[in-house]
């Protein structure tokens, strides 16, 4: 069974209702065959990466930056799975009040030097997530699952 692990860092309302979204995407009846395991970005390990089939990151954009947690996760993580997950799918959303660029251009050039494949754009939101947002949201995680399946 495909394995789709999503890290969070989720200190907000906004950002629980992004990553809420995400999970329910992630987790449509259509998809039942994509197993979905969420982890803290505080607690995900090099493990829960070698044993994923595709990622979704979720972070807030903190003084134009990704959460020192996902930075922690990715530190953690980087040569460990360096040379192991490659290509592996990934996608991820950004919420912030303003200055999200730097926080999106980190984690698509981190991902990218770990050679990880965006299979979605990312979803970036400033202010409180309206129904679009999180319609977008639920098409991230629905895709990047999908994209497991084949």
């Amino acid at each position: 069974m495909p394995r789709l692990l999503i890290v969070h860092h989720t200190p907000s309302p906004a950002l629980h209702a992004m990553f809420e979204a995400v999970v329910s995407g992630a987790n449509d009846p259509e998809l039942s065959e994509v197993e979905v395991v969420k982890r803290p970005a505080l607690s995900a390990t090099a493990s829960d990466v070698l044993s994923a089939d595709g990622l979704v990151l979720g972070t807030p954009a903190n003084i134009g930056y990704m959460s020192g947690a996902l930075k922690h996760f990715f530190d953690t993580v980087y040569y460990p799975v360096l040379d192991s997950a490659k290509g592996t799918p990934f996608g991820f959303y950004v919420h912030g009040n303003q200055g999200t660029e730097g926080a999106v251009r980190s984690v698509e050039s981190i991902a990218g030097s770990l050679g990880w494949t965006p299979v979605a754009d990312g979803v970036v939101v400033h202010g409180e997530p309206d129904k679009r947002a999180l319609e977008r949201c639920w098409e991230l995680g629905a895709t990047v699952a999908a994209t497991l399946l084949g």
